[in-house]
């Protein structure tokens, strides 16, 4: 990683400037805000296409938090674009396709194969978040980006693409990519826009895999939800999408979770049954309201732009959050790379990307609405199949 430019001239912007600080950049870089899935894969697109890339993470430690992610196969198409997702497959568990029964696991509702989106993949794969985030991490840092954790934006011009940073330091750039996640402080502060609770929480849990576990399993209860992903040859977690039940909070206190868990776990049998007395470590337990968010186009003010989670946070039932997240910056860096003024490549950005996320934020609510009620008119096998359809489609 190359040492930053330091000089004392200072900010031109307004909302920045001050006398004293710290300049981090100049006009041709670009700075990505965010180092998440979505910032990370941005950046890497990026200095594949030979951009300059100042990357900040507000988490000084960079953790990530969850268990496991699924990655279908366009997610994996755009991976191979960047380069890595050979080592996401080797550092993950290969999935063929999806088997859904009802909750009590004895009629199997439906069998399916997913075809491979790249000769020589997986069609799908499950890898642990922290497995994920470290080979981003690395190809990052491998590709020449200046990284800096521990700091975040203090304060965004859009017309100008100045920007102060949380220590001290300003940088002018051309473009500013906000990859900060659902609860995006820059789409707070820009846009007015924030996540919504769609009436389902989450459940997640790493268990031991099951030996012949190399297909997504899917078990259809009353309230939503629940199945396996395999992770790995040894690891695999168990998964419950929920409606809230009558009279019970939607946030929980961390003592008591795995308690909770197998309560929430009574009408199901099968596999569910039969893993749902190892659920033992509160503090292994991942439960979260299930949020979603689709900022309206564009996703653009000035010369800051949205991407991820920021502008198109979806529910988990579609597997696609992720998914979305990198190919917004592999199209990116293609837009960057034809050589327009910045106007032109958000607008082409936008052409882009806007109907196939919002099929997949859309789509994914409406079948937890059903999930919900079963009395909506709702197909959720046909929903998904439309979802699949368009996020499979040529980027």
């Amino acid at each position: 990683m190359r040492p930053p430019r330091r000089t004392t001239r200072p900010s031109r912007a307004r909302t920045c400037a001050t006398s004293s600080a710290t300049r981090w950049a100049d006009r041709g870089e670009r700075a990505v805000v965010g180092g998440g899935i979505g910032g990370l894969s941005a950046t890497l697109a990026l200095r594949q296409a030979g951009v300059e890339v100042d990357l900040v993470e507000k988490d000084a430690e960079w953790s990530v938090h969850g268990v496991g992610i699924i990655q279908p196969g366009n997610a994996l198409r755009a991976l191979d674009r960047l380069g890595v997702a050979e080592e996401c497959v080797a550092q993950g568990h290969p999935m063929t396709g999806m088997r859904s029964w009802t909750a009590d696991g004895e009629t199997l509702l439906r069998a399916d194969e997913f075809p491979p989106a790249v000769e020589g993949l997986p069609p799908n794969n499950g890898i642990t978040r922290r497995r994920l985030h470290d080979i981003l991490v690395a190809a990052a840092r491998k590709s020449g980006a200046r990284i800096r954790t521990g700091v975040t934006t203090s304060a965004v011009e859009p017309g100008t693409g100045d920007v102060g940073f949380s220590d001290g330091t300003t940088g002018a750039y051309d473009l500013v990519v906000g990859a900060d996640g659902l609860y995006s402080p820059l789409r707070a502060r820009l846009f007015g826009v924030r996540a919504k609770f769609t009436g389902q929480v989450a459940w997640r849990y790493n268990l031991p895999r099951i030996p012949d576990l190399d297909r997504l399993w899917v078990y259809r209860g009353s309230r939503g939800t629940a199945g396996f992903v395999p992770l790995a040859p040894d690891l695999m977690y168990m998964l419950t999408i929920e409606k809230v039940p009558e009279g019970a909070p939607v946030r929980l206190p961390r003592e008591g979770l795995a308690a909770e868990y197998r309560r929430r776990l009574a009408e199901y049998g099968g596999a569910v049954a039969e893993h749902r007395d190892l659920v033992r470590d509160d503090a292994e337990v991942v439960y979260r309201p299930v949020d979603n968010v689709l900022l309206p186009a564009p996703w653009h003010r000035g010369k800051v732009l949205l991407i991820g989670d920021a502008a198109h946070g979806t529910s988990p039932h579609c597997g696609q959050g992720g998914a979305q997240a990198i190919e917004d910056g592999v199209v990116l860096a293609e837009e960057i790379a034809g050589g327009a003024p910045v106007e032109q490549v958000l607008d082409a950005f936008m052409r882009r990307r806007f109907e196939r996320c919002r099929t997949v934020v859309e789509g994914s609510e409406r079948i937890g609405r059903w999930e919900q009620d079963h009395t909506l008119d709702i197909d959720p096998d046909a929903v998904a199949h439309a979802v699949t359809t368009a996020a499979m489609a040529p980027l």
